[in-house]
């Protein structure tokens, strides 16, 4: 055998969308020189999924599962993908929240093997080079974070990059994109986080945040290319820090196929949950009093969806901010605010009250529950044990059956623990979490449920844009869905049905306002159902 054929043969085994470890066939190892390289058993995908689980079961942690997984990515696409759909409920907690916070902060630990790009400040004049290459062809779907507000946790530098990885897992879990379709990029502009610079094994450009108009150059520079290089993917900005984000999503929404899943994800997945929530509680939506606990990019973007959902109800603008009370780190969010020298972000002046008779000073949460009596308590702030005994029952203590969020992930940055909201409130409270924590009646509010949708149905229309539109049309389909037994959303292991007849919704709304530019045929939903890859070997 020549040294060609030794090399193509370890090639394939290396590349992790051919290899099929144990389970290429007698003809395969025969045609492709892989004798030896094997051991002579002959597998099937299912046994490998047993072994793995079996090995990935023993281990001692969820982060040390996490790593494995990792792993068996960047070794074999296809078992990994045929690992998490055989039990969602299992691994996507695994592959994604909560665990995928570890991940980040440890990322340069766990560094193996490349995967996506990273795309540096060092290396700016090499970018159109970087991206040239010819394996990303085929990519549909990009995440992108510069890792400087990963989840809760803060900036993570080039440790963000699980977070884009983690992302498209799941679009191939839920939506069924190839995995040869997807590309994370992590723009390292380096870190604010002192820690990560000067950890030896921080894989990630030591140097402290490009800001200003050079991050905003560098930032222009990616866009173009990518528009460029890639005209007919979708792009979705991740874990950008709050006026980045806001920023970014309003100059580009427009000039390219893209969303932010923090701004847009969130409030679609809110929304919906909150419209199945409020269903189950015999309410109407125009009678909620609304609490929002952190007005960052998923808090304001929340309160806006909420707002245009209030508005589709028949209330007037003003009537449906009326229901809206943001409360942020200085307290409920009043309009003399704006007047101090350091003002308010944009994002917060729609949401600003003015001050009304019996409020205290300063409107802290438990004032500003005590003074409002919200119906619902949202949180996004990041602030651990933020929804408290006291705050809960001064809510419940008006309320029925109040409707509580804490959204934050992860586990370490939740609001709340649901056992304690139930207990507060003597079982009534209707609870989801950002994170699971495997409570009876719980439901995870988590993006999972609407973002994989939006872009396959984007991609299946050819829509020149992703509109405000279309994401309400997928929180309106999420919280007509439902749930079973106390659940209000469908169960984790229909992710890929939930994921097709979001597409479906978001097809049909981008056809309604004039944005998808695809022959009706392509987005039929036996069309879309046909573009979702299922993790076989060919």
């Amino acid at each position: 055998m020549s040294a060609a054929h030794y090399a193509a043969a370890r090639a394939l085994l290396a590349d992790p969308l051919t290899n099929k470890g144990t389970a290429f066939s007698e003809a395969e190892r025969d045609r492709y020189h892989l004798h030896g390289l094997l051991p002579p058993h002959v597998g099937t995908l299912e046994s490998q999924i047993a072994r793995r689980r079996r090995v990935m079961e023993a281990m001692g942690s969820d982060f040390q599962r996490y790593a494995f997984l990792r792993e068996l990515q960047d070794s074999n696409e296809v078992l990994f993908h045929a690992l998490v759909q055989s039990d969602l409920p299992r691994m996507l907690p695994l592959v994604y929240t909560p665990t995928v916070g570890e991940g980040c902060e440890r990322f340069s630990e766990i560094w193996r093997r490349p995967r996506g790009l990273f795309l540096s400040w060092p290396n700016r004049d090499h970018m159109a080079d970087i991206l040239d290459d010819t394996a990303f062809d085929r990519v549909k779907v990009i995440v992108v974070s510069d890792g400087e507000r990963i989840l809760g946790l803060g900036d993570q530098g080039a440790g963000g990059m699980g977070i884009p990885i983690g992302k498209l897992a799941l679009y191939t879990a839920c939506a069924g994109i190839h995995p040869s379709e997807v590309l994370p990029i992590l723009l390292d502009v380096g870190t604010d986080n002192e820690a990560r610079r000067e950890d030896p094994l921080y894989v990630g450009w030591r140097a402290p945040r490009v800001r200003g108009a050079d991050y905003d150059a560098f930032v222009e520079q990616f866009v173009t290319l990518v528009a460029k290089r890639f005209p007919h993917a979708l792009l979705q900005w991740e874990d950008f820090a709050g006026k980045n984000a806001y920023d970014l999503l309003g100059r580009y929404r427009h000039r390219l196929l893209s969303f932010n899943d923090d701004i847009q994800g969130t409030a679609a997945t809110t929304v919906g949950t909150l419209l199945a929530a409020i269903r189950r509680s015999g309410a109407a939506l125009a009678d909620q009093r609304v609490v929002l606990f952190g007005a960052g990019a998923a808090g304001s973007g929340v309160a806006e969806m909420l707002v245009q959902a209030l508005m589709a109800e028949g209330l007037s603008q003003s009537e449906a901010r009326a229901r809206l009370w943001a409360v942020d780190r200085e307290g409920l969010i009043l309009t003399e605010m704006a007047q101090r020298p350091e003002g308010l972000p944009p994002q917060q002046v729609a949401l600003a009250r003015a001050r009304e008779g019996g409020m205290a000073d300063k409107m802290d949460l438990l004032a500003t529950v005590r003074h409002v009596r919200p119906t619902v308590l949202i949180g996004a702030s990041g602030q651990k044990g933020a929804f408290d005994e006291a705050v809960v029952r001064a809510m419940a203590e008006q309320v029925e059956r109040p409707v509580i969020f804490p959204l934050s992930n992860p586990i370490s940055r939740a609001e709340a623990h649901p056992a304690d909201l139930l207990a507060w409130s003597e079982g009534r409270a209707i609870v989801g979490t950002g994170s699971p924590f495997g409570v009876a009646g719980v439901t995870q509010v988590n993006n999972v449920y609407i973002f994989p949708g939006v872009g396959l149905g984007a991609l299946a229309c050819g829509a020149r844009e992703v509109s405000d539109g279309m994401f309400m049309a997928a929180a309106r389909c999420l919280g007509q869905l439902g749930g079973d037994g106390e659940g209000l959303l469908p169960p984790i292991e229909s992710l890929r049905d939930v994921a097709l007849a979001i597409a479906i919704a978001v097809a049909d709304q981008a056809q309604s306002e004039g944005l998808a530019m695809a022959r009706p045929e392509h987005y039929t939903p036996e069309a879309i159902a046909a573009r979702m890859w299922q993790p076989n070997y060919r």
